[in-house]
Order: C-alpha cells, then sequence, then structure tokens
C-alpha cells in the first residue's frame, strides 16, 4: 500500500513563497511518476505539475509555468514543490499523487493520492 503525506502548507503574501513536501511510504517510490494538483473551494481539481520517475523529465500546467518547480529526491521517498511570486489565485488545498504509467496532467492516470495540504496567499 501507498500512503502519501503532504506537509509545508500555510499562509503568505502575495508574492511569496512556499515549498511543499510530499513524504511516500514503500520502497517503489522511484518507479512512481508524481504530480501536483489543486484544488479551489468550488472549482474541480486542477493540475499543477508532474515529474517523470527519474525526474529527468517535468511539465507544468499553463497558470504556474515559470513559478513553480517540481522535483523529486528518491533516496528520500519524497516530492517537492516550490512556489514562488504566489498570486491569491493560487489559494488551494494541494494534493500529490502517484501513478505507475508515464507522468501526465491527467488526473485519472494518477492512483494513489495524499489528503492535502491548504495554501492561502493574501492580497
Amino acid at each position: 500500500q501507498v500512503q502519501l503525506v503532504e506537509s509545508g502548507g500555510g499562509l503568505v503574501q502575495a508574492g511569496g513563497s512556499l515549498r511543499l513536501s510530499c513524504a511516500v511510504s514503500g520502497r517503489t517510490f522511484g518507479t512512481y511518476a508524481m504530480a501536483w494538483f489543486r484544488q479551489a473551494p468550488g472549482k474541480e481539481r486542477e493540475y499543477v505539475a508532474a515529474i517523470s520517475w527519474s525526474g529527468s523529465s517535468t511539465d507544468y500546467g499553463r497558470s504556474v509555468l515559470g513559478r513553480f518547480t517540481i522535483s523529486r529526491d528518491n533516496a528520500k521517498n519524497t516530492l517537492y514543490l516550490q512556489m514562488n511570486t504566489l498570486k491569491p489565485e493560487d489559494t488551494a488545498v494541494y494534493y500529490c499523487a502517484a501513478a505507475t504509467s508515464r507522468y501526465t496532467p491527467s488526473l485519472s492516470s494518477y492512483a494513489y493520492w495524499g489528503q492535502g495540504t491548504q495554501v492561502t496567499v493574501s492580497s
């Protein structure tokens, strides 16, 4: 069983930065493609970024491109999301997810999900 636990969320002013982490249990972390999604109140879950199992390939949603960076440390079984130049519209619950398939923006490809961490950006 794979378990994902996010941390690092909080309240930050617009223009600030946060770094989210996702700790993944299990010895097969290095075989999973990983991604971050987010969900704001009343909205559908939105793709943020994805990374290949090796970390050599990444992809970003248009709304975060150039501001967010996804990375992973397979030795530590941890996924990261560095968020810079935060905007009030980035306010959401952020979820990490794992897939056994190739990394993709498709929400339905991810079989394992964390419980989420709240990020609130004040104006």
